[in-house]
């Protein structure tokens, strides 16, 4: 038996013409507060805003930037302002407090087994193995 699947699922449908609901709403919507801003401050001073809702309302209902809808753009862009940032690739230099009871050397002592590498530490552990058998042999 064969079942047909549902196709195009991502796919919208046109109820008002050309444009789907949401579409519509957009459009409606800026020409609503186009409307408004031309009552409000007529047509000298309301043409650069009036110019502004209409480029945003037609921008959300028809540009698609990487086939997303623009809003999924204004979103992000908004997150992104609204967020805290972390600069991953910006090095904070540490500082080391040294109250007056810390010797220099522990101080000295601690910085190098921070920059320790792998062959710094075998080296250093190759050291310390064999100051540790002249150490018994001497005393023996």
């Amino acid at each position: 038996m064969q079942f047909k699947v549902p196709q195009f699922l991502d796919i919208e449908d046109k109820i008002f013409g050309p444009f789907t609901f949401k579409e519509f709403i957009y459009l409606v919507g800026g020409a609503g507060l186009c409307f408004v801003l031309y009552k409000l401050l007529g047509l000298v001073l309301g043409a650069i805003p009036i110019l502004a809702v209409a480029a945003l309302s037609v921008a959300l209902a028809r540009y698609r930037p990487n086939n997303k809808p623009f809003i999924d753009m204004i979103e992000a862009g908004f997150g992104y302002l609204t967020q805290s940032k972390l600069y991953i690739w910006k090095r904070r230099q540490a500082k080391i407090q040294q109250p007056d009871k810390i010797k220099t050397e522990e101080v000295i002592m601690n910085r190098d087994m921070v920059r320790l590498g792998g062959n710094k530490l075998r080296d250093l552990a190759w050291s310390l193995d064999i100051l540790d058998i002249n150490k018994h042999l001497d005393s023996k």
